[in-house]
C-alpha cells in the first residue's frame, strides 16, 4: 500500500492542524499533531472481525439461557416432586453456579496465556457442556447442583475468554459495539431460556425439564467447535513472538494486504505495547496498574448483571413479578418473559451509543436514571405495599418503573460492564485483569443473591433505597475515576492513565516509537513532510 492510495478528505476535527487521508477501501486516519504524535484511524468494512466477534460471543447465550430457564425449571412438577429440597437447599444450588464462575474466570487466565485464547475458549466450552449434560441427567439433587458447579466453571470462563478475544482482533472504531454483543448474548439467552422452560413444561414427566436444560449446550458445543476456526489473536501471537502469524491474522480480519500500510501501523502499535508491557506479572495489578484494576472490579460491583448486583436489578426481577401477581398478571410470563425482551430491545441503541456517546457518559447517566427509578418504587412501595390491589394506578406506575428500570441498565452499565475492562488492561496483563474484573462481578453475583432475598423480607422499601444510594454512588465513581476510552487504540488507553508511577513507561514508549519507526510510518500514510509541518505551525 502507497501513499498514492490515500485521498484527502476534509478534517473532522476542531484542530486546525489536523489531516484525514482515507483508503479506497473506506479506511481513514486522522493526525492531529506530530510532535507529540497523536493520531487516530479507523479501517473500513471488516465483517469477518464483526463475524468472529458473533461466534466467541456465543458463550453469552449459554450464560443467559442458564438464567432464563433455571427459573422455569425450580417450579417444574415432576423437579419439584423428583427432588424435594428446603428454600435454602434451592438457594444454594442456583447460587453454586457463581462460586463455579469466580473459579473459571480466576483459571482461565493462565490457560488463555499459555494455550492461545481460542484453544481457552475451547476448553472453556467443553467445560460447559459436560455440566450441562450432568444437569439434564441428574438423578438427585446433589448431582444437579454438581452439575451447574461445574458448568459454572465453563460460564465464568467464557465470560472472561470472549470479552478478551473480542477485544483482541478488533480495530477502535468497533471495539465498544463488538464487546457489547456479549451483553446482546447475554439477553437473547435469557429470552431463549425462559421461552424453552416455558413450553416444555407441559410435555410431563422428567423430560419437561430435562430437555431445556440439555438444550443448553447446543452454544456451547457450536462455540466449542467454531473456535477452532476462528483466527488467532494478533496480540497474543506478538507477545508469543510470531510477528509473522501476527501480520497474517491481522491480514485476514481487516481484509487487507499483509504490507498494507495502515495494517503495518496497528502492528507496530501492538508491539510496542506488548515490549513495554511483556514483564508484568499479577503482582503489578496492584502496583503499577492499581487504577485500572480498582476500575474493573468497581464495574463488576456495581455492574447489573442479568441476576444481581448492587445498583439492584435482581430486586426488581425478584419483586417484580410478585408485585404483577397482585395485579392479577401471569407473575412468570410477564416478569421473567417481558424483562427479558425488554432487556433485548434495549442492547440495540446501546451498539450505537458506546462508541458515539461514549463510555463514561453512560455509566454517569445510566446510573442517575436508575437511581430515579428505584428512589421512585422505594416511595411507591413505602406506601402500597400490601394494598397493591387496591391501588391499580399505582401498581401499573411501579410496572412502568421497573421495565425503564431495566431499560436504563441495557444501555448503560450492562454493555459496558463487557467493554471497559477489557480495554483498560495493556496486552501482557489483559487476561489477568479480565479475570479479576470478571472475578469481582460473579463474587458480587453471588453475594447479592444470597442477600437480597432477605433484604427484601425485612423491608422492599428501604431495599429500593439502598439500592438507589448505590446507583448514585455508582455514577458519582464513573464521573471521578473512570477514563474515556472510546475511540482509543489499546496502546493508546495508556495515555488516559497519565499517573506518575508510568512516566518512566511513557518516555520509554516514546523511544521504541522513534527506534521502530512509527512516526515516520505515520507521515507517510498522510503524506505530510514534517518540515511542511513546522512550517504550518509557524
Amino acid at each position: 500500500m502507497t501513499t498514492s492510495d490515500y485521498v484527502a478528505l476534509p478534517s473532522s476535527s476542531s484542530s486546525p492542524s489536523a489531516t484525514t487521508r482515507t483508503l479506497q477501501n473506506g479506511g481513514h486516519i486522522t493526525v492531529t499533531s506530530l510532535e507529540p504524535l497523536q493520531y487516530t484511524y479507523a479501517f473500513g468494512r471488516t465483517t469477518f472481525t464483526i463475524v468472529c466477534a458473533l461466534l466467541a460471543a456465543l458463550g453469552g447465550i449459554s450464560f443467559g439461557y442458564d438464567q432464563g430457564v433455571i427459573a422455569n425449571v425450580l417450579v417444574m412438577p415432576d423437579f419439584v416432586a423428583r427432588f424435594p429440597a428446603t428454600p435454602a437447599q434451592v438457594g444454594w444450588m442456583t447460587a453454586i453456579l457463581e462460586l463455579g464462575a469466580l473459579l473459571g474466570a480466576l483459571g482461565a487466565s493462565a490457560v488463555a496465556d499459555r494455550w492461545s485464547r481460542r484453544y481457552a475458549i475451547c476448553l472453556a466450552s467443553a467445560v460447559f457442556c459436560v455440566g450441562s449434560t450432568i444437569q439434564a441427567a441428574a438423578w438427585s439433587f446433589d448431582s444437579l447442583t454438581f452439575g451447574r458447579a461445574v458448568g459454572g466453571i465453563g460460564i465464568g470462563a467464557l465470560s472472561m475468554l470472549a470479552p478478551l478475544y473480542i477485544t483482541e482482533i478488533s480495530a477502535p472504531d468497533v471495539r465498544g459495539r463488538l464487546l457489547a454483543l456479549e451483553q446482546l448474548a447475554i439477553c437473547t439467552g435469557v429470552v431463549m431460556g425462559f421461552w424453552a422452560g416455558f413450553f416444555t413444561r407441559s410435555l410431563g414427566g422428567s423430560i419437561a425439564w430435562r430437555l431445556p436444560l440439555a438444550v443448553q449446550a447446543i452454544p456451547g458445543v457450536v462455540l466449542g467447535i467454531g473456535c477452532l476456526f476462528l483466527p488467532p489473536s494478533p496480540r497474543y501471537l506478538v507477545l508469543r513472538d510470531d510477528l509473522l502469524g501476527a501480520q497474517r491474522s491481522l491480514a485476514r480480519l481487516r481484509n487487507l494486504h499483509p504490507h498494507d500500510a495502515l495494517l503495518q501501523l496497528e502492528l507496530l502499535e501492538i508491539r510496542i505495547d506488548v515490549a513495554l508491557s511483556k514483564e508484568s506479572s499479577w503482582s503489578s495489578l496492584w502496583t503499577t496498574y492499581r487504577p485500572r484494576t480498582l476500575i474493573g472490579m468497581g464495574i463488576g460491583f456495581f455492574q447489573p448483571d442479568a441476576r444481581t448486583e448492587w445498583t439492584g436489578i435482581n430486586a426488581l426481577l425478584y419483586y417484580g413479578p410478585t408485585l404483577m401477581a397482585k395485579l392479577g398478571l401471569e407473575a412468570s410470563l410477564v416478569g421473567a418473559g417481558g424483562i427479558g425482551i425488554v432487556q433485548v430491545l434495549a442492547v440495540g441503541p446501546a451498539l450505537g451509543l458506546i462508541d458515539s456517546a461514549g463510555r463514561r457518559p453512560l455509566l454517569i447517566y445510566g446510573a442517575a436514571a436508575m437511581a430515579i427509578m428505584h428512589a421512585s418504587v422505594s416511595a411507591l412501595t413505602w406506601k402500597y405495599d400490601t394494598i397493591w390491589d387496591q391501588h391499580a394506578l399505582a401498581g401499573w406506575t411501579a410496572v412502568g418503573l421497573l421495565y425503564l428500570f431495566t431499560m436504563a441498565y441495557g444501555v448503560s452499565f450492562g454493555p459496558v460492564t463487557w467493554v471497559l475492562p477489557a480495554e483498560v488492561f495493556p496486552t501482557s496483563i489483559r487476561s489477568r485483569g479480565i479475570a479479576v474484573s470478571t472475578a469481582s462481578t460473579w463474587f458480587n453475583n453471588f453475594l447479592v443473591g444470597l442477600l437480597t432475598p432477605v433484604m427484601l423480607d425485612y423491608s422492599a422499601a428501604a431495599t429500593y433505597a439502598v439500592f438507589a444510594c448505590a446507583c448514585v454512588i455508582a455514577g458519582i465513581w464513573a464521573a471521578r475515576y473512570v477514563p474515556e476510552t472510546r475511540g482509543l487504540a489499546l496502546e493508546e488507553v495508556d495515555r488516559a492513565f497519565g499517573t506518575k508511577e508510568q512516566e518512566g513507561e511513557t518516555e520509554a514508549r516514546h523511544k521504541m516509537e522513534e527506534q521502530l519507526g512509527l512516526g515516520r510510518l505515520v507521515r507517510e500514510i498522510v503524506d505530510l513532510d514534517e518540515n511542511e509541518n513546522e512550517d504550518g505551525e509557524g
